[in-house]
Formats: C-alpha cells, sequence, structure tokens
C-alpha cells in the first residue's frame, strides 16, 4: 500500500501530492467527496434555546393555532349552536382528543422525553431507536384501543335500545375515534422535536387540525347548507384526515435529525423505564384533561341517559355540553398559547438539568415567574369580559348562541376565568416531578383531586348548572396547585442533599427573592390593569347589540394589553425584556 491510500481522509486537501502515483489535488478531493457520501451521515445538530426563546417559539406557532382554533369553533358555533347537535358534536371531537390532550400536552409525551433525552445523549443511533420502538408500540396499542372501541359502539347500537339523539352522538364518536391513533403519534413525534430545540414546528400541529376543520365549516355555513348531520359527519372526518397529515408532517421534519430503524434491542430497558413512568403519569399530568372529560359525561348525561337522575329533574339539559364546551375554549386560548407554553418549553429543560439541582431550581423558578407574569393578567382579564366575549364570539344574526347560550356559556368562563395561571402552574410544577424521576407524588395528588372534583361537580351543578362544573374545576386545579408547591419543596431539599426536617432557614428557597419580587409586581400591574379596564367599562354606555359587544370587547383588550406593557415597563419587570429580547 502506497503513502496515497495510507494517508487519512482528514489530512488530504493541501497543495503537494502525497504520493508520486500522478494523482492530482483535485482527483483526490473528488475521491474524498466520494467517500463522504457513502459514509453514513450523523443526525443534524439539535438546537438548545433558552427558555425565554423556546416560550417565543411555542407561543408564537401556538398564537397562530389558537385563533385557528377560535375562528373554528366560532364556525362550529355558527353551524350548531347550543342545540343538541352541537352538544353531540362538541362530546365526539372531545372524546379522541383527551388522548391527545394527555399525549400530546402529557402523560407518555412526559414519560418519552426525559428517556428520549437520556437515549440521546448516549448516541444519536440510541435516541432513534428507542423512537422507532415507541411509536411502534403507540401504534398498535391506539389502533388496538381504537378498534375496540368502535366494536363496543357498534355492538351498542345493533342490540342496545336507544333513542335517535344517543344514536346521533354514538355514531359521531365512532367517525372520530380513528382520530385517536394518528393525533396520539403525532404527539410523541411533536416531543421528538422539542428535544431536538424545534419547539416551533413541534407547535404546529393543531393549525393544520384548523386548517382541516375551518375549511369544510366554511364551506357548509357560506354555501347556507342546513346543518345537520351530514355536516357534522364532514367535520369528523376532516378531523381524522388532519390527524394523519400531522404525523406525516412532524416525521419529514425529524427526517435529518432521526434515522428510523427496526433494530429495537438496544432501546428496551430505555422502553422499559419509560413504560413504568407512564401510567403514573397518565394520572399525575392528565388532571385538568381528567377533569374536563368527567365534565363532559356529566354534561353529556340527558342525551345518553334521560333527563332525571335518581328519580329526580336532572339540572343540565341536551344544551350543556355546546354551552359548556364554548366556555372551555375560550379560556383554554390563553392557557394554551402561554400556559402550556411556559410547561412545553421548560419540561426538556428541567430533564436536561436533573442531575445539575442549581440549575433545575433556577429553571423552575424563571418558570414560575413567567407563568404568573403572564397567567395572572390573563385571569384577571378574561374575568372582566366573559359576556361580551361570549356574545361576540358565539352570537349574532340567524345562527349561532341564543341569548339563553351566551348566558349560560359566560357564567361557565367567567367561573374557569380565575384559574388560568393556576392551570399554568400546575403543569409546570407536575413537569419538576417527572424531571426528577418522580411519577408517584403527582399521580397520587392527581387521583384525589379527580375524586374531589366529581364530588364537587355533583354539588354545584344543582345550584349553577354548567359554572358548576368550571367553579369545581378552578377549586380543584388551586388545592392540587397548593399541594404540589408543598411536596416541591420537599423534592428539591431531597435533590441537594438537605435534611427536609430542618429548619427553613437551611432549605434551599423554592421561591426565592427576586421570584417573591417578580410576583408582586406581577400581581400589582394585573390589578391596576383590572382596575383600569373595569373603569373604562363603568363610563361606556351599556352594549344593545353585537357591534356594541365587539366595541365593549375591542377597548378593554387594547386598553387592558398597554397598560399592563406600560406598568411592565415602569416596574422594571424582567420577564418581558426577555420575552421581547430577540436573541434566545
Amino acid at each position: 500500500m502506497d503513502k496515497e491510500q495510507e494517508a487519512p481522509l482528514g489530512e488530504w486537501g493541501d497543495d503537494e501530492p502525497h504520493s508520486e502515483s500522478g494523482a492530482t489535488r483535485a482527483d483526490r478531493l473528488r475521491s474524498a467527496t466520494l467517500f463522504r457520501a457513502r459514509m453514513p451521515q450523523e443526525p443534524a445538530p439539535s438546537r438548545t434555546p433558552s427558555l425565554h426563546g423556546a416560550v417565543r417559539a411555542v407561543s408564537g406557532v401556538t398564537l397562530l393555532s389558537r385563533v385557528g382554533g377560535l375562528v373554528r369553533e366560532v364556525l362550529v358555533a355558527r353551524l350548531f349552536g347550543n342545540t343538541l347537535l352541537g352538544s353531540s358534536f362538541a362530546a365526539a371531537f372531545q372524546i379522541p382528543n383527551l388522548f391527545r390532550r394527555l399525549f400530546g400536552e402529557g402523560a407518555l409525551s412526559a414519560a418519552f422525553l426525559p428517556a428520549y433525552t437520556d437515549a440521546k445523549r448516549e448516541s444519536a443511533a440510541s435516541g432513534a431507536k428507542l423512537a422507532s420502538l415507541t411509536l411502534a408500540w403507540l401504534g398498535a396499542a391506539t389502533a388496538g384501543l381504537a378498534a375496540v372501541i368502535e366494536v363496543v359502539l357498534l355492538l351498542i347500537l345493533l342490540f342496545v335500545p336507544h333513542t335517535p339523539d344517543r344514536e346521533l352522538s354514538l355514531k359521531l364518536v365512532m367517525v372520530m375515534i380513528p382520530f385517536m391513533p394518528a393525533i396520539c403519534s403525532a404527539a410523541i413525534l411533536a416531543g421528538m422535536l422539542q428535544v431536538h430545540g424545534r419547539f416551533g414546528p413541534a407547535s404546529s400541529g393543531p393549525l393544520i387540525l384548523n386548517a382541516f376543520i375551518v375549511v369544510v365549516a366554511a364551506f357548509y355555513l357560506f354555501t347556507g347548507q342546513a346543518a345537520g348531520e351530514t355536516v357534522a359527519y364532514g367535520l369528523g372526518a376532516a378531523t381524522v384526515l388532519s390527524g394523519f397529515t400531522q404525523c406525516f408532517w412532524f416525521a419529514r421534519l425529524l427526517r435529518e435529525q432521526v434515522r428510523w430503524t427496526r433494530d429495537w434491542n438496544d432501546a428496551k430497558p430505555h422502553a422499559r423505564v419509560m413504560m413504568k413512568k407512564f401510567g403514573p403519569v397518565a394520572l399525575g399530568l392528565g388532571t385538568l384533561q381528567l377533569n374536563a372529560f368527567v365534565d363532559m359525561l356529566i354534561a353529556m348525561y340527558p342525551i345518553w341517559f334521560g333527563a332525571t337522575l335518581l328519580g329526580y329533574l336532572y339540572p343540565l339539559d341536551e344544551q350543556s355540553n355546546a354551552v359548556l364546551t364554548a366556555a372551555q375554549r375560550l379560556y383554554q386560548f390563553p392557557l394554551g398559547v402561554f400556559g402550556i407554553a411556559v410547561a412545553t418549553a421548560v419540561f426538556p429543560m428541567l430533564a436536561a438539568n436533573s442531575k445539575d439541582p442549581a440549575k433545575l431550581v433556577d429553571t423552575l423558578r424563571r418558570g414560575i415567574r413567567l407563568s404568573l407574569f403572564i397567567g395572572v393578567p390573563a385571569s384577571i382579564g378574561l374575568a372582566l369580559v366573559p359576556f361580551d366575549l361570549t356574545y361576540v364570539l358565539y352570537s349574532g344574526g340567524a345562527k349561532g348562541f341564543d341569548q339563553q347560550g351566551v348566558e349560560r356559556s359566560a357564567a361557565a368562563l367567567l367561573a374557569y376565568a380565575p384559574g388560568i395561571w393556576v392551570y399554568s402552574l400546575n403543569h409546570v410544577f407536575a413537569r419538576l416531578f417527572y424531571a426528577t424521576g418522580d411519577t408517584r407524588t403527582p399521580m397520587i395528588v392527581s387521583l384525589w383531586m379527580v375524586l374531589f372534583n366529581i364530588l364537587l361537580n355533583f354539588t354545584l351543578i344543582w345550584f349553577v348548572r354548567e359554572a358548576g362544573l368550571a367553579w369545581s374545576t378552578t377549586i380543584t386545579a388551586t388545592i392540587q396547585l397548593a399541594v404540589l408547591m408543598h411536596l416541591a419543596k420537599r423534592r428539591l431539599g431531597s435533590a441537594v442533599g438537605v435534611d427536609i426536617d430542618a429548619p427553613p432557614a437551611a432549605n434551599p428557597r423554592l421561591l426565592d427573592r427576586a421570584t417573591l419580587r417578580s410576583a408582586g409586581r406581577t400581581v400589582a400591574a394585573s390589578v391596576l390593569v383590572g382596575l383600569a379596564v373595569a373603569g373604562m367599562q363603568a363610563v361606556l354606555p351599556p352594549a344593545s347589540s353585537w357591534m356594541g359587544h365587539l366595541i365593549t370587547l375591542g377597548a378593554s383588550a387594547f386598553l387592558g394589553i398597554g397598560v399592563y406593557f406600560v406598568i411592565s415597563r415602569v416596574l422594571g419587570a424582567e420577564e418581558l425584556r426577555l420575552l421581547l429580547r430577540r436573541s434566545v
């Protein structure tokens, strides 16, 4: 073998030949290029933005998706109104979406991300094997579950006596169940994008869902077709198609970072650890989703089971689920755009810093400050405009909610509003436990909260109807936050090797001086915003038309956002500066 053949590839490329073989420098470079092209290529490096940069990325894309979601809900409300069909469609949409929320915003993603991060830290190939195994398992499990649900519903339709209303509702569920396996797989793919630092694209799935439904709903609405069963089935089919489209899109986005494989043996240890966490995480992180699902079951009782309960006239009716769902969509707008964005962005960072207690605590504190900075004014602002917001979006004209539907939905929205910042912090604290490997604690807390929520539900609906379900959710979430914060202090004390029974001065403080100052600024600014908006509403003439409510709503939003921005700047809120900073 001559010297040229022995020369390492990386040493080629100088101006002098390495041998007398007559090969020119251009020939050697051409050979090197061909050789490199045949070598297995390493996946593209992942990006690691800061928490504030990640929140901006997630919030930016989520804002677009939530705006699209509002457009979607407005069109659906204009089609079905607060009717039995509106309630049935909302339930059929919510059942597969329970799995999306558990997998996409919680459970499997929360169990998968730390395991995938660890595997990816070992090597890109290890991460790819775990991802391939997880998707294969998830696809088989969710497809099997969907098939079982379809068969059970079919047997009910064939052999159980039912009313036309119940039959319509169950058929709509059957149409939308295939959305479940598709959207669950898309959720794992989105989680992988987050680990690779691609937070914006990872949050783009709802954009696809909204686009499909908006196009179909707009077609039916603007062509003047009656909103009957055919329209509902068409929207259901569009929902299912959007789920498979999301899977295809996310897989294409990951093609430069992940090499899919069927060689899963090396990934099984990571997978076993992940699956041990999955069940507890599903219960621990899914409290809000499970409570919303229980709310839906209670609201759908008149359609599925009848108008009486234990011989008493049931306080809800066939419109209740449409009314409640409309309120949920509105409070979930700020929660999804900002609250979930903070938790989504902070979780991979908590997982990455789980072995470094100082960085772990610092990341958690920044997540708390951001959640409060965004959630507290959102809660106050939403509580000031529930009727105007509901009226403008869901009422007016020949279609949409009637006056009673607007009033009932606004009452539920008012009950949800105080909990926005609470829901946001619950997501952050739950992810702290998962990042440190503790899935049991949030699970136990969650189980107690779900039981307490059910008890409150069946108590409060007899007094304030659908608003009772909303108040129950807010009260339960607040208690859950208090419990998680208390337990988090003990968890952090254990993480840094401090005696958890020692005096407070000897333990690391979860809410340090900087966090308390930030929380104080946020509350002060939010209260001033509330006073300014309430004062303006007091001097405005009462709205008597759709345009009047729109003017009141627009003026309140413009004034509230402007005052909060100015006061935050005056008070020197660091969160505002970091969120607006261009660099990550």
